[in-house]
């Protein structure tokens, strides 16, 4: 049973993991709305985010603008508009 249990708990946390993010008060949602803010860029609020891999992430603001926000191999943090 045990066995089971830890099986379904890491199903779950693979699922989660590859759903796109949606909660306004969503602290990585709001680390991207920062960066995307200190690179210059206008967004008034990111309405959804999907992380595509570590620290690298594609998000919509409402008022219509999408970014891709990720680290490169420099270490540096990097706002493509899309």
């Amino acid at each position: 049973m045990k066995q089971l249990l830890s099986v379904l708990a890491s199903m779950m946390l693979a699922f989660v993991g590859s759903v796109p993010l949606h909660a306004a008060d969503d602290p990585v949602l709001q680390d991207l709305k920062v960066t995307i803010a200190l690179q210059g860029y206008p967004c008034d609020e990111i309405v959804s985010a999907e992380r595509n891999a570590d620290s690298d992430y594609t998000t919509s603001c409402r008022d219509g603008n999408r970014y891709h926000i990720f680290v490169n191999a420099q270490g540096r943090v990097i706002v493509e508009k899309l």
